[in-house]
């Protein structure tokens, strides 16, 4: 019988600050029979599935959503005058700003697969049933970027080389959910902002409903993890700088041990990285306690500030409380809350209440919260696009409100088809 080997980082360890999960202080194997796993075999995959979901989405992956965003453009000389010249000459079929993320998150799919299918084999005790629940919490992360950016994609539930044709996007949200409703209870409970937990799952599926425009659903989500004791506003240099804080539901912490992605590398160095547009540094105003920790200036430019550790790859946050507090404002709407929501964020970080008068003003001021909120987190592109803004914001064809499947996986899998806009 063909035996499957697992390809997982052999050098890295990782070194997280927790102590819910001893595993992850280990090795990850880098070659063990899908045939004959121990229980420690399957305790250093699921390392492997951690070393595997930080790294394997590339830089670019991150900063996918920012880079078609508009509000960054590349810095020093580039020659691309405005965002929307950059946008257009790196969003194609054949560029790596598509192909890398799309390669990168079907090979950590690959690898979670695996593990599902190896632990649904062992014993399932305790700890097994926890590790199972992490596995469909990034199932349900990766399919949640992949549905979001290419929208009609291949659902695998099983490791394969046989050619599968891509799913209606109703159905690969349908995927997603179902992985994170698993992962919702199966996952540990909070203990460490660096390990997945239940309510990690729970941020990630308000998330998803936000995604589909199933308001009630993200606002129940979003609020069942803001009256979470464990979890509370905190002050925004403590998110960025690596310090204990309470706002934080599942970070990266990728230590510099862990040759993890050095973000100050893309953006604290203006003459050959990138920078915020002159527009969204217009936005910020003194009194908001988020400037200074987002953007400074270094030379005659203008730099993102939230990674700026050069000795030390930065923590990278996937899902953080500030993100709950906007779910639940925009989806509850005026009558349910939603404008008390956005208050109380703007108060935490030293800003004056707003006081929209419609629910479409509303919409306006939240998705503004959320532009300088998130600035570089890679939530600025989806937010236009879900809200059919994109097309009017950045004066961009409609197409760009997609990213268009790899001409090099349509080439080698004749059942794959490219997104209609793309055609």
């Amino acid at each position: 019988m063909k035996k499957i080997i697992y390809i997982l980082l052999a050098s890295a360890v990782i070194v997280l600050n927790g102590t819910s999960c001893d595993v992850l202080d280990r090795y990850p194997h880098n070659a063990v029979s899908r045939d004959n796993l121990s229980d420690e075999d399957l305790e250093l995959l699921f390392t492997g599935l951690y070393c595997y979901s930080q790294y394997k989405p590339t830089f670019t992956g991150y900063f996918q959503n920012d880079m078609a965003g508009g509000d960054f453009t590349r810095g020093g000389g580039s020659s691309y005058a405005t965002p929307q010249l950059w946008i257009k000459d790196c969003i194609l079929p054949s560029n790596g700003w598509s192909v890398t993320p799309w390669v990168g998150y079907y090979s950590w799919l690959y690898q979670v697969n695996e593990f599902i299918y190896a632990a649904g084999k062992a014993q399932q005790t305790a700890e097994m049933t926890e590790m199972l629940g992490v596995a469909y919490y990034f199932r349900g992360l990766i399919y949640y970027n992949l549905t979001s950016k290419y929208r009609n994609v291949q659902i695998l539930r099983q490791a394969t080389n046989e050619k599968i044709a891509n799913s209606p996007e109703a159905e690969c949200w349908a995927f997603c959910e179902e992985n994170l409703e698993l992962a919702i209870r199966m996952c540990p409970k909070f203990t460490s902002k660096n390990y997945v937990s239940q309510q990690a799952a729970k941020a990630l599926m308000a998330r998803v409903k936000l995604g589909q425009g199933k308001k009630s659903e993200a606002a129940a989500f979003a609020e069942e993890v803001i009256s979470d004791p464990a979890f509370s506003l905190s002050d925004f240099s403590l998110i960025f700088r690596g310090e204990t804080n309470a706002e934080e539901i599942f970070t990266y912490s990728n230590d510099i041990e862990e040759n993890g992605i050095n973000f100050a590398r893309e953006f604290y160095q203006p003459a050959t990285t990138y920078v915020p547009t002159r527009e969204v540094i217009s936005l910020f105003v003194p009194a908001d306690k988020r400037m200074n920790i987002s953007i400074m200036a270094d030379g005659n430019e203008t730099v993102l500030n939230k990674y700026n550790n050069y000795a030390s790859t930065n923590p990278i946050p996937v899902s953080r409380l500030a993100e709950m507090y906007l779910i639940s404002a925009e989806c509850s709407g005026l009558k349910s809350g939603g404008l008390e929501r956005l208050n109380q964020l703007r108060a935490q970080r030293g800003l004056p209440a707003v006081s929209p008068k419609t629910e479409e003003e509303l919409l306006d001021a939240v998705l503004a919260e959320r532009r300088l909120e998130f600035l570089g987190e890679g939530f600025r592109w989806f937010d236009l696009v879900r809200t059919g803004k994109l097309v009017t914001t950045l004066g961009m064809e409609e197409k760009y409100t997609v990213f268009p499947i790899p001409q090099a996986q349509i080439d080698l899998n004749s059942r794959l088809e490219q997104n209609d806009l793309w055609k």
